[in-house]
């Protein structure tokens, strides 16, 4: 049964206290349109503008906010070894494994609790490469969510032996597929919930020749993935039932230096380039046909690697500065 509500009722104080958060909610909604951006989102004022984090030597590739335990979790090229940030700028190895020469992308499968890490050896981790493992290694590590331990690791060089490998970043579909980017061979692996690695994608026209190819990597909910090369800033939407159709994206701002990907909405994609030191909002009306720079975000004199989503209205970036930095740092996106 339905009761109406009296002010009387509510006792004395009922009126100031609901004047009270009336006038606050007021004043916040005024301060609302001013900041709405583009895509419709509004950043969150009570979420850090930066993070400073003062471990030493982690040079960070990979990150990915974990809603559920309040923390980042980011990747090492120099070490190795996962670690978990917390806002105040406290860090600790979430996870490790002799295995890890260089972790790059990260992707936390939340719902299945897993997370999961792309292995590389670039030649960054001195303490663990060696000369039979640089730049041939292309492995996905797979770790518990909640404690860090190590489930599975897949080597997916092998499917290709003989070439030069980079595993770099990963896409989770639905159905819980993994999809991992090689940077030294024009591939796309994908690995199933059963942990059966298969060659998705081999295209010459994914090839970076002798540099950096293929980067960030994320599936859309429109059934496809949306894939980023860095050499020329190429995107490709790829139809994961389909992946031969692959088409190039026409997109009117050049994302040459491509690296991180973050699907802020269907129609709205963000790109992160450190070449260019800048963080592109970029935004499609026809299913990723095409696409337009609708804002962009410059990081200054840092290359900027990979972007997480921390809530519905906040986007962060790591700038993982140099190898041998005493500290890096999780800025968030201001959109100009």
């Amino acid at each position: 049964m339905l009761h109406s509500f009296s002010f009387r009722q509510a006792g004395t104080t009922a009126l100031p206290r609901f004047i009270r958060v009336a006038a606050l909610a007021v004043g916040l909604t005024s301060l609302l349109p001013g900041c709405v951006q583009e895509d419709g989102t509004i950043p969150n004022p009570f979420t850090p503008a930066k993070i400073t984090v003062a471990e030493p030597r982690v040079h960070p590739e990979g990150i990915r906010y974990d809603e559920l335990n309040q923390r980042y979790l980011v990747s090492s090229r120099t070490q190795g070894r996962i670690g978990a940030v917390k806002d105040d700028g406290s860090y600790r190895t979430f996870a490790d494994d002799p295995r890890l020469i260089s972790t790059i992308g990260l992707n936390l499968d939340a719902g299945r609790q897993r997370l999961l890490a792309a292995v590389s050896d670039g030649g960054g981790n001195t303490s663990r490469s060696t000369p039979a493992t640089l730049r041939q290694v292309a492995g996905l590590a797979i770790f518990n969510a909640n404690n860090g331990s190590l489930q599975s690791y897949v080597n997916l060089g092998a499917l290709r032996p003989g070439q030069q490998h980079f595993a770099n970043d990963i896409a989770i579909d639905l159905q819980g597929n993994a999809y991992v980017t090689d940077s030294f061979a024009p591939v796309i692996y994908k690995v199933d919930l059963q942990g059966n690695a298969s060659v998705f994608l081999e295209n010459a026209q994914l090839s970076g020749g002798t540099g950096f190819g293929l980067n960030g990597i994320v599936f859309h909910p429109g059934g496809f993935l949306l894939v980023a090369k860095s050499n020329d800033g190429a995107l490709f939407k790829v139809p994961v039932d389909n992946p031969e159709a692959f088409t190039r994206v026409t997109v009117s701002q050049s994302l040459v230096g491509a690296d991180g990907l973050l699907i802020l909405t269907p129609e709205t994609l963000l790109v992160v380039s450190g070449g260019q030191q800048t963080v592109f909002r970029v935004n499609s009306t026809d299913s990723w046909t095409t696409a337009r720079a609708t804002g962009s975000f410059a990081t200054g004199a840092v290359g900027p690697t990979t972007i997480t989503r921390r809530s519905l209205t906040d986007a962060y970036v790591l700038y993982p500065y140099t190898a041998t930095s005493p500290f890096f740092e999780i800025v968030k996106v201001k959109f100009m």
